[in-house]
């Protein structure tokens, strides 16, 4: 993608993948210019979000951002912190993910996922209030939805691999109720 694409998707916002009851809506921090560009979540090649699935069992085989519409098909959905894109996460304010948070409460009051799964752990902290969360299951609630924070999916985070992700990502797989689709 040529830099002058990227450049005009700035502040951009891209429509969210969701639908009522799923079983875990994914909320990232907000779109990168390559999402916002293409229009599809976790667009970044170095991002680790699509294969990290994969290896969780969340998908039986790994999607491409293009593909994200069949996670509903999985009860799975993705949504945003920020809606608005930018080149990176430090160019919101803390003001901007209060107010994302608020809006987030929300939509999972509206849509009532089994769990909501904030990816990063900063994003989740700032949003919500919570400056001693670390990840996992939550102990807050939006009604009777759970809240697990996970590693952010980026390649710009080295304290996680792939595979230390995808434990993570497992073990909500597994606390949501939802099925290992890799052995499907």
């Amino acid at each position: 993608m040529k830099p002058e694409e990227l450049s005009a998707a700035r502040d951009r916002v891209i429509p969210d993948v969701v639908a009522a009851d799923l079983g875990v809506l994914f909320c990232g921090i907000n779109p990168g210019l390559m999402s916002a560009a293409t229009g599809h979540h976790f667009a970044r090649p170095g991002n680790r979000f699509w294969p990290v699935l994969r290896l969780s069992g969340s998908t039986p085989r790994q999607l491409a951002p293009s593909e994200q519409d069949e996670l509903l098909s999985c009860g799975l959905g993705i949504t945003n912190v920020v809606a608005r894109a930018t080149a990176r996460a430090d160019e919101l304010s803390d003001e901007e993910f209060r107010e994302g948070g608020r809006i987030l409460v929300t939509k999972v009051e509206r849509l009532r996922p089994r769990w909501l799964a904030v990816v990063g752990i900063t994003a989740y902290r700032t949003a919500f209030g919570v400056r001693s969360a670390a990840i996992g299951p939550q102990t807050r609630t939006i009604g009777t939805t759970r809240i697990w924070a996970l590693p952010n999916p980026s390649g710009l985070n080295a304290h996680w691999t792939a595979e230390t992700m995808a434990e993570e990502f497992g073990r909500l797989r597994v606390a949501a109720g939802m099925p290992d689709r890799a052995q499907s």
